[in-house]
C-alpha cells in the first residue's frame, strides 16, 4: 500500500509539473526580457534552496528529540503565533526528506541548506547528558541522500531552536556558559558529519535571534521590556539583546577556532556565519537622514560584521549604547576577528531611514538606540510592492547596493547568499491550480538575480545563491499564514507537495 501511495503521489506531482509548465509557458516566452539563466553566472557558482529544522522537520517529540525554546514558546504562548499554530508537525520533512531531495534534483539544484536541531542531537543541550543516536542517524541519512543525488549539503548549526534544557539551566545565550555547550554540540556534528559536509554555518541571523527574542519579544524565548511588548513576562530590551549578541559572537568564534585547529585540515571544509540585513535608503538626501541610514546599517549588519572584520563593535554602537554594550577582551577580540572562511548574507527587503533626534527618554531599547526611524513608505508611497509579511517590500536594487557596501566596507569577503525570497498569503479558498500560480515570486527572483549578477560583475565575491525556501513551511510567529515556498504544501491533504510556477521557472533557469 505504501509503495502504491508513493507511486500515486509521484504521478500527481508529475501531472502538476506538466500542467504548470503548460500553463506557465506563455509567461516565460512572452516575457520581454532577454533569456537569462545560470550561464550568466561564474563557472562553479552554486544554486540551492534553504530551510531550517524547526520550520521543516516536525517529529518534535520523536526518536529522542528534546524540546527547544520554540516548542516551549509556541505551546506556552499560542496567542503570540498566528492561528495559535506550532512546529510539532511542520511539513514533516523528517519523514518526507527523500521525496524532497527528489524535488530538488528535479529542479536542477546544486545544493541544499538545512539546519541541525541541537536538541535532536543532544536532547538536553549538553554533551554530558548523552548523544541521541537516532538524531545522528536522521542527519546521516539526509546527508547521504543529498550527496547520492548530486546535491551539496550546507549545514547550519544554530537556526534559533535552542534546547530548552539550556534555557532552563542558565538562560541560554544570556549566559557566557553557552559558549562551551555550543562548541560541544558543534564538535559532535563535525565528528559525525564533517567527512561529507564541506560547508558549515555556525549561526543563522544572530540579529534576528537577539532583536526579536530579546528586544521585541516576538520570537522565542519571548523576552523584552514590558513597555515594548505587554506580552513579555520578563526581560530588558535595553541590555539583553546586546548581551545575547555578544555571547552569540563568542560561541561562533570559539566554534570556528575548534574547527580550524582540529578538523579543517583533515575534513577540508569551510566554515562561516550567516547574517541578515535590509538595505537602508536615506529618507531624504539631507545629511541627518543619510547618517541615520548608515547607523541603521551599523545596528543591523555592523553589529556582527564589524567584530568579524575589525574585532570591535561599530563606533556608532559604542557611542550610542555606551556601557550597556558588552566589551570584548583583547583575547576575545583576536578570536572573533577573522573567524570565518565565508559570510552568508540573507537579503529580502529595504527600509527608509530617517533621523530621530536624541530624546532623554526613560524607555530605552535596542530599537531606539540607533536614532533611526525605519519605515516602508515615504510621503504615502511604498518603497516597493508589498509581500504577505508586513516587513517585506520588493526592492531588488537594494540587493546589489548591500553587496557592494559589504565589499567596500568589509574588505570584500567571500559571500554566499544564504537566503532570498518572498511570500504570499496562505489563501485556503484557492483551488490548487490557482494556488500554484506565483508570478510575483518569479519576478522577484528574476530581478534579484539580475542585481546579484550586476554585483558580481562589480567585483563582489559571491560564490552561491540559496532561495528561501524550497517548500512552504512554519514561518515563526506568522505560523502557516504565509507561504515562502517555491513548492506548495497542501496542508489540507496529507502535506502533499506540488511545484509552483516558480519551481518550473527555476528548473528552466538552472538547466544543465
Amino acid at each position: 500500500m505504501a509503495i502504491g501511495g508513493c507511486l500515486v503521489q509521484r504521478l500527481l506531482v508529475l501531472v502538476a509539473l506538466l500542467l504548470a509548465q503548460a500553463d506557465h509557458h506563455h509567461y516565460i516566452t512572452a516575457s520581454p526580457v532577454q533569456p537569462f539563466d545560470r550561464g550568466y553566472f561564474p563557472s562553479g557558482f552554486i544554486f540551492g534552496t534553504a530551510s531550517s529544522s524547526y520550520q521543516y522537520e516536525g517529529a518534535a517529540a520523536k526518536d529522542g528529540r528534546g524540546p527547544s525554546i520554540w516548542d516551549t514558546f509556541t505551546h506556552k504562548f499560542p496567542d503570540r503565533i498566528t492561528n495559535g499554530s506550532n512546529g510539532d508537525v511542520a511539513i514533516d520533512f523528517y519523514h518526507h526528506y527523500k521525496e524532497d531531495v527528489q524535488i530538488m534534483k528535479e529542479m536542477n539544484l546544486d545544493a541544499f541548506r538545512f539546519s541541525i536541531s541541537w536538541s535532536r542531537i543532544l536532547p538536553t543541550g549538553k554533551l554530558s547528558s548523552g548523544v541521541n543516536k537516532k538524531g545522528i542517524n536522521f542527519y546521516n541519512n539526509l546527508i547521504n541522500d543529498l550527496l547520492s543525488n548530486g546535491l551539496q549539503p550546507f549545514v547550519t548549526l544554530f537556526h534559533w531552536d535552542l534546547p530548552q534544557g539550556l534555557e532552563d539551566e542558565y538562560g541560554g545565550f544570556l549566559s557566557p556558559r553557552i559558549v562551551a555547550d555550543f562548541r560541544d554540540f558543534a564538535e559532535v556534528c563535525f565528528k559525525e558529519f564533517g567527512d561529507r559536509v564541506k560547508h558549515w554555518i555556525t549561526l543563522n541571523e544572530p540579529w534576528s535571534y537577539s532583536s526579536m527574542g530579546y528586544d521585541l519579544g516576538t520570537f522565542a524565548p519571548g523576552r523584552c521590556s514590558k513597555w515594548v511588548n505587554q506580552a513579555c513576562q520578563a526581560g530588558d530590551s535595553s541590555t539583553e539583546p546586546y548581551l545575547v549578541g555578544h555571547n552569540l559572537l563568542l560561541a561562533h568564534a570559539a566554534t570556528v577556532k575548534l574547527y580550524k585547529h582540529k578538523y579543517q585540515a583533515i575534513q577540508k571544509g569551510n566554515i562561516g556565519i550567516t547574517l541578515v540585513s535590509h538595505w537602508m535608503v536615506p529618507y531624504s538626501q539631507n545629511k541627518p537622514d543619510v547618517e541615520a541610514a548608515e547607523r541603521a546599517l551599523d545596528f543591523m549588519l555592523g553589529w556582527y560584521m564589524d567584530p568579524l572584520i575589525y574585532g570591535n563593535y561599530p563606533f556608532s554602537m559604542r557611542t550610542l549604547v555606551g556601557k550597556r554594550l558588552p566589551k570584548f577582551t583583547e583575547e576575545q577580540s583576536r578570536m572573533v576577528k577573522g573567524s570565518f572562511d565565508f559570510i552568508g548574507i540573507n537579503y529580502y527587503t529595504a527600509n527608509y531611514a530617517a533621523e530621530i533626534p536624541v530624546a532623554n527618554s526613560v524607555n530605552i531599547s535596542y530599537s531606539t538606540d540607533s536614532l533611526a526611524n525605519l519605515t516602508t513608505q515615504r510621503k504615502g508611497v511604498l518603497i516597493g510592492a508589498p509581500a504577505a509579511s508586513s516587513w517585506l517590500h520588493v526592492y531588488p536594487k537594494g540587493f546589489r547596493n548591500l553587496l557592494v557596501y559589504v565589499k567596500e566596507k568589509y574588505k570584500n569577503p567571500t559571500i554566499y547568499i544564504t537566503e532570498n525570497g518572498i511570500d504570499e498569503f496562505n489563501n485556503a479558498t484557492l483551488p490548487l491550480k490557482e494556488a500554484l500560480k506565483d508570478p510575483m515570486r518569479i519576478d522577484y527572483y528574476h530581478k534579484h538575480l539580475l542585481f546579484l549578477r550586476k554585483a558580481i560583475m562589480e567585483g563582489v565575491n559571491v560564490k552561491g545563491y540559496f532561495a528561501w525556501s524550497l517548500l512552504d513551511n512554519f514561518e515563526w510567529n506568522s505560523g502557516y499564514s504565509v507561504r515562502f515556498g517555491i513548492n506548495f504544501i497542501d496542508y489540507k491533504d496529507a502535506l502533499k507537495r506540488y511545484p509552483k510556477h516558480s519551481a518550473i521557472w527555476f528548473k528552466n533557469f538552472l538547466h544543465k
